[in-house]
């Protein structure tokens, strides 16, 4: 019996002695002084060393949740999230802080991180480089960031980032109107009259002094037409033509025809009605080339023969 403890015991430390051997003993990191976190945090954003400066000022905020530099600390972490690319992340930040501290003086900072992390997420890597249309992307985040800003300058009027926020606000009602705009003209397409029409009217009543106004003028005239509505038409192209009289509105048929026209290398969708050549009438080179056969304009007349190679086709004369 006592031969069974021992070797019992003896078992016991020999696995304990293996945990630690291949585990490792987890040591706890050494506390640190509160000033001295958020020194080093402060030095990483310096340095701009974000992913750095998230980390010390998570260990801050976790380890002095209620120290004095646990408040500044906070913001520093949506700044920090924010130069880091994490945008969810930041957002999740300054809602957090907004809800702790309602009444803090440097609330207005938050709600300006906050869209501008928004607006920053919305003109994407890509949209910067390349030539891309962002008013037919997804606007969630541009709206997102206008209501941030609309806040800000709502509620802090005389906040430093207000005239910065009101700037933004601009653009971005400007990106939402031609959005809008866009998919009035998709429904257009696709025939759903009362769709555009609603999206134009959101554009005139909502979205006011933005470029895309007398586009979406147009739009209502055209559904409204469209429709049958002739006094709701007439209404919407005289608003267009009294205060946008030099706007030329290009209706969904003829954009449809440009299209087709610039698709297919002017073969087809032109306006221009092909000449009527009259008997025994000398055919200039200009005549020539516009009777072209398709496969002849399509292959740029590789193929074409020419009187040169008609010559040589033919056999010698003895």
């Amino acid at each position: 019996m006592r031969f069974v403890k021992v070797i019992g015991i003896l078992t016991l430390v020999s696995l304990m002695s293996a945990c630690s051997f291949f585990g490792g003993e987890k040591t706890e990191e050494p506390d640190v002084p509160e000033q001295q976190l958020y020194s080093e945090a402060l030095d990483a954003l310096e340095a701009q060393n974000y992913s750095l400066a998230v980390e010390k000022l998570q260990r801050l905020e976790a380890r002095y949740p209620f120290g004095r530099f646990s408040e500044q600390a906070q913001l520093e972490l949506i700044y920090a999230y924010f130069k880091n690319y994490e945008p969810e992340a930041a957002r999740a930040a300054a809602d957090r802080f907004v809800r702790l501290h309602p009444n803090h003086e440097n609330i207005d900072y938050a709600y300006y991180l906050k869209g501008l992390t928004s607006f920053e997420e919305d003109r994407s890597l890509v949209a910067r480089y390349l030539p891309i249309d962002e008013t037919q992307r997804d606007p969630g985040a541009a709206l997102e960031s206008f209501e941030s800003f609309s806040t800000l300058a709502t509620r802090y009027p005389n906040s430093q980032y207000a005239p910065d926020s009101l700037k933004r606000m601009q653009y971005l009602k400007n990106r939402l109107a031609q959005y809008e705009v866009h998919v009035a003209q998709y429904y257009m397409k696709r025939g759903a009259w009362v769709a555009a029409a609603n999206r134009g009217r959101y554009v005139v009543e909502n979205l006011q002094e933005t470029p895309a106004v007398p586009e979406a003028l147009g739009v209502m005239a055209e559904a409204y037409e469209e429709l049958g509505l002739n006094d709701q038409a007439a209404k919407a192209a005289e608003v267009l033509h009294t205060n946008f009289p030099n706007f030329r509105y290009e209706s969904s048929k003829e954009r449809d025809k440009s299209l087709l026209e610039t698709a297919t290398f002017g073969l087809l969708g032109s306006n221009d009605e092909p000449a009527v050549q009259r008997p025994n009438s000398v055919v200039t080179e200009e005549q020539q080339d516009a009777e072209r056969s398709w496969f002849s304009i399509l292959t740029f007349g590789a193929f074409d023969s020419t009187d040169e190679d008609e010559d040589e086709a033919k056999p010698a004369q003895p």
